[in-house]
């Protein structure tokens, strides 16, 4: 790319976060940062996994981090930019918000307490938190808010587009708040028929961990997980609406004050509504060894792990199809095999922890979305997906 056009893009780039034009189109790329592989063992899929991440930042990502494991060969990946007014190349270890993968160690954390007789997967967790459920939700047991079959509606939130959510990105949510807000409303169905993927769920089960432990849920996240695996790029940050350390910046495509639409820098933004569904900070590396740990039974071992590759025969509520989730992962079947793991997604970030059954490959990205939470999963994360494991199929 020849200097004159370097410069326009960049200038564009900028713009777009300060002023409000178009945004970049998808086939635009710089050479800041190509994509660069760190380490790897040559292998068929490697090129696609590269070809997936080529040409950051475009319109829908500026940034990604990529790492690929296990038997089948390791592959690094990065490219894009830091933030889009320096420029600079992607930091390959940064911290980045998670969103969902959240619940994984979530589900963790209530299955280690599952296997020390201190929380019962069938037992109605209105019997741990009677001041808090109500009776028409009294049949709901922890297996069910675990595995998404429990039939509770969202809570209600201020705004309904982005743009409203970004004008209220620091107003902080009380967890029991958003639990009576959500049991105040009619079941969507009878607990155990069908699967509505929600995060209040995972919000009740965080409460449950702190009401049989007596302890936060950060903390007991923190002494039974992040120690032991020495996670030491990751943390859950309550109120603080910063990511600490060093971080790529997240960028969201929203209507801007002049009524253009660009992008806005969305770094800083509280993720107090996600909470123990949704507001881990972690690193390529940090998931990478969870994931492995996890899928090795060194988190939570047998027979209760069990439960996190157990799929519900049940519906799902708004499709019909086969539920596709069980207690802390999702199941997908990739170039003819099961590939579990969990996606998460926060306004400028896009993040997912996968594997093979086996552990045979591994695959932990973070990508800087421009469309995070949309309708569809955004193009650079699909294409890593693909790349790793191949199209989907059944």
């Amino acid at each position: 790319m020849k200097r004159n056009t370097r410069t326009l893009l960049a200038a564009a780039l900028v713009l777009g976060v300060a002023a409000g034009p178009a945004v970049l189109p998808a086939a635009a790329a710089s050479p800041a940062a190509p994509a660069a592989v760190a380490a790897g063992s040559p292998r068929t899929g490697d090129t696609a996994l590269q070809a997936a991440i080529a040409g950051l930042p475009a319109q829908d990502a500026t940034a990604a981090l990529v790492r690929v494991g296990g038997r089948e060969g390791v592959w690094r990946g990065t490219s894009g930019v830091h933030d889009l007014r320096s420029m600079r190349p992607a930091d390959p270890d940064a911290r980045f918000r998670a969103g969902s993968v959240t619940k994984v160690f979530t589900a963790a954390v209530a299955l280690q307490l599952a296997a020390e007789g201190r929380l019962d997967l069938d037992r109605p967790a209105r019997s741990y938190l009677p001041e808090l459920i109500p009776g028409r939700y009294g049949m709901v047991t922890v297996r069910q808010l675990l595995n998404h079959t429990h039939g509770i509606p969202a809570p209600d939130f201020a705004g309904s587009t982005v743009e409203e959510w970004y004008a209220s990105r620091f107003e902080t949510h009380d967890p029991r708040a958003m639990v009576r807000s959500a049991t105040a409303k009619q079941p969507e169905f009878a607990p155990g028929e069908k699967q509505h993927y929600l995060n209040i769920g995972y919000t009740i089960a965080g409460l449950l961990i702190e009401r049989v432990t007596g302890d936060t849920y950060e903390r007991q996240v923190a002494a039974r997980v992040l120690g032991p695996l020495g996670l030491r790029d990751t943390y859950l940050p309550g109120a603080d609406p910063r990511i600490r350390g060093p971080h790529n910046h997240g960028y969201q495509t929203m209507k801007l004050a002049d009524g253009s639409t660009g992008l806005r820098d969305v770094s800083v933004w509280s993720t107090t509504d996600g909470w123990a569904a949704g507001d881990l900070v972690s690193t390529t590396a940090d998931l990478e060894r969870f994931t492995r740990a996890l899928f090795q039974g060194r988190v939570v071992r047998e027979p209760l792990l069990e439960e996190m590759f157990t799929l519900p025969e049940v519906p799902d509520f708004r499709s019909g199809a086969p539920g596709a989730y069980s207690v802390g992962l999702s199941m997908k079947k990739l170039g003819g095999r099961e590939v579990w793991g969990k996606t998460g997604g926060r306004w400028g970030y896009n993040a997912a922890i996968a594997s093979t059954r086996n552990g045979e490959r591994t695959l932990v990205y973070s990508v800087n979305s421009t469309d995070a939470k949309g309708q569809d999963m955004n193009r650079v994360a699909l294409a890593l997906m693909v790349a790793a494991y191949g199209a989907p199929t059944g």
